[in-house]
């Protein structure tokens, strides 16, 4: 379903470069990705210095996402452990 609310170019630019700097992409690196992502054009009209941009800030961000994924799993699972562990101790 296709959304009917209007973003526009500088908003998007917003989002993409506070999501890549939230996960570790530098600053500039995330500016000027956010830019080439934000204007939608199609990789064919893209050249490879923009490309190799894209891609970098893409990798760095898909690196950090991915560890702050696992992180927050393992600190469930530590949640979840320190509960089973109250548990217990109020049973005896």
């Amino acid at each position: 379903m296709r959304s009917q609310f209007y973003i526009s170019v500088e908003e998007k630019e917003k989002i993409f470069c506070t999501e890549l700097i939230r996960y570790g992409v530098p600053y500039e690196k995330a500016r000027k990705a956010a830019q080439i992502l934000a204007s939608g054009q199609p990789d064919e009209l893209l050249t490879p210095e923009e490309i190799l941009i894209v891609k970098d800030a893409c990798k760095i961000w898909s690196k950090q996402h991915k560890r702050y994924q696992r992180l927050q799993s393992i600190m469930q699972e530590l949640e979840n452990c320190k509960f089973d562990i109250k548990d217990n101790k109020n049973k005896d």
